[in-house]
């Protein structure tokens, strides 16, 4: 009876370590951008001390085909910037080169999804991409 009993606690205990591991929370990208980003990134125009999120957005929306892709690019940048790797060398360099986030990989790949998410193709692609005031007044 008592190896019954013994064994019953060892079960709970397992499936009790073994769910809440299976159950790990994922970060939400929002938070960490609003823990960790956003003193320097506005989310429009105008900046703060580095390029706003929907502008750069916009840019990586251009270069990459695939969601994927694009928060695969972006979270190896946040983790080690590389100003040769950067979307925006423009940004690198008016804002200088960011420093690397010290995020987990899945905060990384959360900030970088929600990030990706915030494509707004009514804004254009940013400064220098004809998505400007002066590109709508030639027409």
């Amino acid at each position: 009876m008592k190896n019954v009993l013994y064994l019953s606690m060892l079960y709970g205990i397992a499936s009790g370590l073994a769910s809440s591991d299976a159950t790990a929370k994922i970060p939400d990208g929002r938070e960490v951008f609003d823990r960790n980003c956003s003193v320097c990134h506005s989310i429009n125009p105008p900046p703060k001390s580095a390029p706003p999120v929907i502008p750069l957005a916009n840019r990586y929306r251009q270069k990459f085909q695939t969601k994927a892709e694009g928060v695969a690019y972006m979270a190896a940048f946040l983790k080690k910037p590389d100003k040769d790797k950067a979307i925006d060398a423009n940004a690198v360099s008016r804002f200088g080169l960011m420093p690397a986030i010290p995020l987990t990989d899945a905060e990384l790949k959360a900030v970088a999804s929600w990030f990706w998410d915030q494509y707004n193709p009514s804004i254009g692609g940013g400064r220098g991409l004809g998505g400007g005031k002066r590109g709508i007044m030639n027409q």
